[in-house]
């Protein structure tokens, strides 16, 4: 009787520790990867269910997205300019059996070739293009990343060029080209300026010349925009023309007497 007994506290003893040990609870956000002997079973979740103790052995691999930084990298662009560039890269699993079976950690080699393929593609590019092409290059790191990790089961979704660290020679060198730029440009337009005044200058002297009085007609409006000002002595031309016509008429005075 007292060996009954004791059968049945160890077996319920042992039904308190086996059960624990057998029912597993996966979140809707993992799978739970499973090896029996050593063998891959499969990945099963969400939810509850039930493994082998001691021959079953579960792993969770998280689906959700990661949010990664890859440190900053020295790069030297095709232009031969040291930069330094910092990036994000948005990753997650979609198979978590390779993930698990074809990689000791998906995390730290998708991080590894992030900054790998940085300073590969970034090095084969000249620094315009590293200022004021980031989406191209953008495009063409999650491709190359995408493409190394996709037999791990891992898709990269974006990746961003953060920052951009020049040299301080370097900035005041683009500094001083731009400023250049600004006066080349200051310049064209003050002559475009020019020459378009020119042309309707030709105009106006082409248009006087045809019209002597027009040249009159100009000095007055001339005396009366300095006139308005009031703080001015004006000298009065008088044309050649009003002189010799009162000469002639003095003469003719002359000739009758």
């Amino acid at each position: 009787m007292t060996g009954t007994i004791v059968g049945i506290v160890v077996a319920i003893v042992i039904l308190f520790i086996i059960i624990p040990m057998s029912v597993k609870v996966v979140a809707e956000y993992e799978r739970g990867v499973i090896l029996r002997l050593g063998r891959l079973v499969g990945a099963k979740g969400p939810g509850l269910f039930f493994i082998i103790p001691f021959i079953d052995r579960m792993t969770k691999i998280d689906l959700r997205i990661f949010t990664m930084d890859v440190p900053s990298q020295e790069v030297i662009t095709r232009d031969n300019v040291t930069v330094r560039v910092n990036a994000v890269v948005y990753f997650r699993v979609v198979d978590p059996e390779a993930a698990f079976i074809k990689v000791a950690d998906h995390v730290r080699a998708t991080s590894q070739i992030a900054q790998t393929t940085l300073r590969n593609v970034l090095g084969q590019s000249e620094l315009d293009e590293l200022l004021t092409k980031r989406e191209k290059l953008n495009q063409m790191l999650q491709r190359i990343i995408d493409e190394h990790t996709d037999p791990w089961g891992v898709k990269v979704s974006t990746v961003e060029i953060k920052e951009v660290e020049l040299a301080e020679e370097m900035k005041r060198s683009m500094a001083a080209q731009a400023e250049a730029e600004r006066e080349r440009r200051a310049k064209i337009i003050h002559a475009e300026g020019e020459l378009q005044a020119s042309e309707k200058l030709a105009q106006a002297a082409s248009v006087i010349a045809r019209e002597p009085a027009a040249i009159q007609l100009r000095y007055l409006q001339t005396l009366t925009e300095i006139a308005s000002e009031k703080n001015s002595t004006i000298l009065f031309p008088i044309p050649i023309e009003l002189l010799k016509a009162f000469g002639s008429a003095a003469g003719k005075e002359k000739e009758t007497k």
